[in-house]
């Protein structure tokens, strides 16, 4: 099982003080059958964030791939971006980039420990704070944003205003573009996140 994948759960049982038999019993007394309405409860509920709560909910109705022979014991599981959640963020035309995005992530899963939180357009990906986000910039494009520091701007690593999300971007159009450059400067700003 992956280790960011053990470790959101683990994280998740930290904050919630409860199990993930506990949290899976507290969707099924609520009733809830819609993904979106599960989450909702569990934000509400229990004060979690979005990515926290998807994966409850997947794990509660055993409905993510990730969570085949998932153990239900304190501490272990799995965790991160749901398939669905990425699939939604790559739908319609944008679905031509989802390769890009599987090439990128394939590449970080060998660093390390760190959890994947979906947004709407895009995943946030944080160890102690936030170092990278991928997602379609537009229907041609996939768009990393990284944190770092002491790293100078390129033509391909564009040096984004202070202030923003991101201090800086790639855009790709191609799985061939995830080469031994772009993922130094992501482990890069992986290692600096702590």
């Amino acid at each position: 099982m992956d280790k960011a994948l053990e470790t959101q759960l683990a994280n998740i049982q930290k904050r919630t003080g409860q199990s993930l038999d506990q949290l899976a019993a507290i969707v099924k007394k609520s009733g809830l059958a819609k993904h979106g309405e599960v989450v909702a409860m569990l934000k509400e509920s229990l004060g979690m964030g979005h990515g926290d709560a998807n994966v409850v909910a997947h794990y509660a109705n055993k409905s993510a791939a990730v969570f085949a022979g998932a153990p239900a014991a304190a501490g272990s599981g799995a965790a991160g971006s749901p398939d669905a959640e990425v699939d939604a963020i790559y739908a319609g035309p944008k679905a031509a980039l989802r390769p890009i995005h599987d090439k990128v992530m394939a590449a970080m899963e060998k660093f390390g420990p760190f959890e994947i939180a979906p947004k709407k357009a895009y995943l946030s990906l944080r160890r102690k704070k936030q170092f990278a986000t991928v997602g379609p910039a537009t229907n041609t494009k996939v768009e990393i944003g990284l944190n770092m520091k002491g790293v100078a701007g390129t033509a391909r690593l564009e040096a984004l205003p202070p202030g923003g999300m991101c201090q800086y971007r790639i855009r790709l159009t191609s799985p061939a573009e995830v080469d031994s450059e772009l993922v130094g400067w992501i482990r890069q700003a992986y290692e600096s996140a702590g």
